[in-house]
């Protein structure tokens, strides 16, 4: 793997290697519970122990890394209750950002949120989990920014990475990825009408279904790769 081109230490190298881990986590390069060796990974991103180790306390500030004690790091273990605890906050801050994407996006920024789910209209059509989770998220990104609230944005990003595994399981479950193309809709429908009530109710309901889903009861009825350097599994 190639060494880190910025710096070995220092302010430079923790950053590196928090935005190293961070993108390993999300992509399932490093699933939860996989211990994380201060030694082979500050080997591996060619940082200090030390650069790595402040990475570390960053990750487990955001909920991605856990420290157990006598075991050093490990990327956390989300649970089903805390994904529904999780959720439930975000509901209330994605319900806040698609009020105000119905107010301040423009017309052709919501001609992006059409193609975003023209797009994921095909991904389940094609069975394809891996692109619609992907889709998923970036229309939900997408949305969030047009809000402008910006510190909703940074809130809703941490509580979503700690969810990445449970959203690709979700998608993994028969009928979950149709219906929540459905909720998707109803969500940009809403924002096309410039009608934020109606986008934050869809937001909201968003957001129940997916809560539902996690408790495996049924939801109402509603009309590129990266170059890790992670992939090998760690020692355990």
């Amino acid at each position: 793997m190639p060494r880190n081109l910025l710096a070995v230490s220092g302010e430079a190298a923790r950053q590196y290697a928090h935005d190293e881990l961070r993108r390993a986590i999300l992509l399932g390069d490093l699933v939860p519970g996989q211990r994380v060796l201060e030694t082979e990974f500050a080997e591996r991103l060619g940082v200090t122990r030390a650069a790595l180790r402040a990475a570390l306390l960053d990750l487990s500030v955001e909920g991605l890394v856990e420290r157990v004690r006598h075991r050093g790091a490990r990327v956390r273990v989300v649970t089903v209750e805390e994904a529904v605890t999780i959720t439930e906050c975000r509901m209330v801050l994605e319900g806040l950002c698609a009020a105000r994407a119905a107010v301040h996006a423009t017309d052709s920024q919501i001609d992006e949120l059409d193609e975003l789910l023209a797009r994921m209209t095909t991904a389940v059509a094609q069975s394809a989990v891996v692109a619609y989770s992907d889709l998923n998220r970036r229309l939900h990104a997408r949305v969030n920014e047009l809000s402008g609230q910006r510190m909703a944005c940074e809130l809703l990003d941490r509580l979503n990475a700690q969810l990445v595994r449970h959203h690709f399981h979700l998608a993994l479950r028969p009928g979950r990825p149709a219906q929540s193309l459905r909720e998707h809709q109803a969500l940009v429908e809403a924002i096309r009408a410039r009608d934020p009530r109606a986008a934050e109710t869809a937001a909201r309901s968003h957001a129940a279904g997916v809560i539902q889903a996690l408790r495996g009861t049924p939801a109402p009825a509603a009309p590129t790769a990266f170059a890790s350097p992670f992939r090998q599994e760690t020692r355990s």
